[in-house]
């Protein structure tokens, strides 16, 4: 909806001036052109090669009250497999919550397979909160099999050309939690590449209904001592695109990690809430998919909304 003018009205202005300068846990934020950011990173940085494609969304199949060709995850399904039809190196990575409600599995077979499943030898999952609305997230084990991670932990990590990828699991507590922790630091002792890339499900920092997820900073803070890239995640039904930060939320250009949200896998969008602190793009209107295109020494991104929609966000980066 566009947002009306301003009638000459000292309240409205005093309001519109805390809105735009809105203090969050993790510090204030101004409003600037999300659409003149994306720009901006678009002409600052070429990097040369070809790369490797990854597509990307979560929260994905959700079939209670549409027959699954009418369903969100159809249209982004067809988003993907235009593309990958023309490119035979290209993967899809899964941000968790990759069928709904309860993640039986009913719900895989009947409403993920006939979307998303047309890729399932290209797909690379994560799990997310309601896959385990069935004990020990059988059912989408049971689906993915092998390529979830080995049970009951579902976590792994794979390389895609220079590229370390870790697919992690946001779900776990306790001594699994622990342990979990341990294998990412110890994963990334022994994969020191230039370029790292982590997806799970919980996002640290959101501007979505969910927020920010504390816990989630254990997981933050060995990636950055690693001088990783990106973290990819879901949960919140919408999408944002947040600049480069430390585990605090402060922003960090030259170390800090670059978090996208994309939640925008099929199931129905939520609304966004206050923007928190270096979020430089956020929009929760419409579906689609994260392309990423790997390259040597950085990576480029483009949002690809599903077919009728207009959203853009497009950008590029070098690794650290």
């Amino acid at each position: 909806m566009p947002i009306q003018p301003f009638h000459r009205s000292k309240t409205i202005i005093a309001v519109a001036v805390v809105l735009t300068l809105t203090c969050t846990l993790y510090g204030c934020l101004s409003f600037p052109s999300a659409s003149a950011n994306a720009v901006e990173h678009e002409k600052k940085i070429v990097i040369p090669g070809k790369g490797i494609a990854v597509y990307a969304a979560g929260d994905i199949a959700e079939c209670g009250k549409l027959p699954p060709h009418d369903s969100g995850a159809a249209k982004t399904a067809e988003v993907i497999t235009a593309n990958l039809a023309q490119d035979q190196a290209a993967v899809v990575l899964t941000l968790g919550d990759n069928s709904y409600p309860l993640g039986v599995p009913a719900e895989f077979t009947d409403c993920y397979h006939p979307t998303w499943g047309q890729f399932k030898t290209r797909t690379h999952p994560s799990s997310g909160n309601h896959e385990y609305y069935t004990p020990s997230a059988n059912g989408y084990f049971n689906y993915f099999g092998a390529a979830a991670g080995p049970a009951p932990a579902f976590y792994y990590s794979f390389d895609l050309g220079k590229w370390h990828l870790l697919s992690l699991n946001s779900n776990l507590k306790g001594d699994a939690r622990l342990a979990e922790l341990a294998w990412i630091k110890s994963d990334l002792a022994q994969h020191n590449t230039r370029c790292t890339l982590a997806y799970w499900h919980h996002p640290l920092f959101s501007s979505g209904g969910h927020g920010n997820n504390a816990d989630m900073r254990e997981f933050w803070l060995a990636l950055e001592a690693a001088h990783a890239d990106i973290v990819l995640n879901g949960h919140d039904h919408d999408y944002e695109r947040f600049a480069p930060q430390d585990d605090n939320g402060q922003s960090d250009e030259a170390h800090g990690i670059r978090e996208f949200v994309v939640g925008t896998g099929g199931a129905k969008l939520t609304r966004l809430f206050l923007r928190k602190a270096n979020s430089e793009f956020a929009d929760s209107s419409t579906h689609g998919i994260l392309k990423l295109v790997l390259k040597d020494a950085g990576y480029e991104w483009e949002f690809l909304p599903v077919a009728g929609g207009t959203l853009t966000d497009r950008g590029a980066a070098l690794c650290h």
